[in-house]
């Protein structure tokens, strides 16, 4: 059994939230290098160009990369040896959700009651998905969510005669029909299987996913590159302006279902595809 103080965690969450909206991962960076190298539109180039220097500007000069700093979405992964002292877990992570957006000035932009919009003035509370892991390690990702991105996602509870035809056309519908909502380029995740909520949290999972890296399951990495290619031959391009590259990637994840359903969720991420991952 290992000790973990509150204080850690919520010093750790508070400066982890700043260096996400700062610091464009190292694989989304080459992955917009690769966009520009691929894209054949003279617009969606410079668009290319403009977001990758709005990234360089940001790093250096420690400033968020989009004016949305997003809602706090953490995946946490608790070992099952690790012993949380000192106060709660949840409060510990928010505390550092409203420490870093306050000393980061970054925009805050949660609001109490869906209905009622009072904001809540610190961007609490997070959205914090727990899961217990053999070891004694706190693991944190730690993802901004922007609202642009996310309201163009969906799902979608096809029958399982749809099959995979049916997934294909919902994703690539849904990509189409959000056009230049989510600012693309875009990453999409999708989660097939499970239930409702387990292909949601499936699909925002799979955003996250190393730009690049292909799924382990076969037949899943072949659908992200058909999938790709579907969604770039929309034609939506960079800022959906028009071009080659609408997509920087398709991530699928999957999960064993129901004889009766065939759950798909689609996440999409936009260009600022930010995360930051710590280990306490």
């Amino acid at each position: 059994m290992r000790d973990i103080h509150v204080s850690s965690i919520t010093e750790a969450v508070a400066q982890a939230c700043m260096s996400a909206n700062y610091v464009l991962p190292q694989d989304v960076v080459h992955a917009l290098e690769n966009g520009l190298a691929k894209e054949e539109s003279a617009i969606g180039k410079d668009i290319f160009c403009q977001l990758i220097e709005n990234a360089k500007i940001a790093r250096e000069e420690s400033v968020p990369i989009c004016q949305d700093t997003g809602f706090t979405v953490i995946f946490a992964k608790i070992g099952q040896d690790a012993h949380i002292v000192g106060g709660n877990l949840v409060d510990a992570i928010n505390e550092g959700v409203r420490k870093g957006y306050k000393e980061g000035y970054l925009r805050k932009s949660i609001v109490a009651h869906p209905l009622e919009r009072v904001n809540t003035g610190d961007n609490t509370p997070a959205v914090i998905h727990s899961e217990i892991v053999p070891g004694d390690e706190l693991r944190l990702i730690i993802a901004p969510k922007g609202g642009g991105s996310e309201n163009m996602s969906g799902v979608k509870m096809l029958k399982p005669s749809d099959g995979v035809e049916g997934v294909k056309k919902f994703v690539v519908e849904l990509v189409k029909t959000a056009g230049s909502n989510p600012c693309p380029p875009i990453i999409v995740g999708v989660g097939i299987g499970g239930t409702m909520e387990m292909a949601a949290i499936m699909a925002k999972k799979a955003v996250l996913r190393e730009i690049g890296r292909p799924s382990d399951k076969p037949y899943d990495a072949a659908l992200e590159e058909e999938l790709l290619r579907l969604v770039n031959d929309t034609g939506v391009g960079p800022a959906g302006l028009g071009g080659r590259i609408t997509a920087l990637a398709v991530n699928v994840e999957s999960y064993p279902a129901h004889i009766a359903s065939l759950p798909v969720a689609v996440n999409i991420q936009c260009h600022a595809a930010r995360h930051k991952e710590i280990v306490l």
